[in-house]
């Protein structure tokens, strides 16, 4: 009789767990969020035929404001773009200098093929030129490109630098090519020392060094045209 009825209680609570199993909703999954959808790829193809020049390429990409937004190539060899059939070929993602997506609209791009310049440590100078004689930019008569059929055009030139060191560049900031190596720099100034050089002098806060750069005026630049940014 015990066994009957232990039994019986037995099969009284497996009947009420599950009853009670199937009336117990089943947890509801909590639904994964959607992956953030990355902004689609752009790429803005650019090609251009170099000047016949030997020597090193810088390539800037300007707004609507001939603002320079984009320092795209600098001191770069004609290797290291891609080679099409009568062109150089490079591409541009639409960024800035900071990474930073630009908007769609009209850009323009040019550059120019600086020849084999001379740098030439000339040491200590015993105190910075007055500034009479040294401004911060000057004008150069650059080789005429052959293929863009212009006269010597004139380019504006002054002295940049950065936590790597100076660089002469053009007067709206393009890197044209390497004066010297020397980090913490706090001021530069150039001067013309004829019409294919200039010297310039830059100053780290404990002293001032003097360079000269010769043949200045072996540069040729370029036109890429107009580019649309989508």
């Amino acid at each position: 009789m015990t066994k009957k009825l232990n039994l019986a209680i037995l099969l009284s609570l497996a009947s009420t767990y599950v009853v009670l199993a199937q009336e117990s909703p089943s947890p509801t999954p909590t639904p994964t969020p959607p992956s953030p959808t990355s902004s689609p790829a752009r790429s803005v193809r650019i090609s251009f035929v170099p000047p016949p020049l030997e020597g090193t390429i810088s390539l800037g990409i300007y707004d609507n404001n001939s603002k320079l937004v984009r320092v795209l190539h600098q001191e770069a060899e004609p290797n290291e773009f891609t080679i099409g059939a009568d062109a150089l070929v490079t591409q541009w993602d639409g960024k800035n200098d900071d990474g930073e997506d630009l908007p769609a609209g009209k850009y323009h791009a040019r550059g120019y093929l600086i020849g084999h310049s001379k740098v030439q440590d000339l040491g200590q100078a015993a105190a910075p030129p007055v500034e009479d004689d040294a401004t911060a930019n000057v004008k150069v008569k650059l080789t005429p490109n052959p293929l863009a059929n212009d006269e010597r055009p004139i380019v504006d030139l002054g002295v940049g630098f950065d936590e790597e060191g100076s660089f002469l560049k053009t007067i709206d900031g393009l890197p044209l090519c390497t004066i010297s190596e020397t980090p913490n720099l706090i001021r530069t100034s150039i001067k013309k020392n004829g019409e294919k050089s200039v010297d310039v002098w830059q100053d780290d806060g404990t002293r001032i060094v003097r360079f000269r750069i010769s043949n200045i005026d072996k540069m040729m630049a370029f036109d890429c045209g107009d580019l649309e940014l989508k």
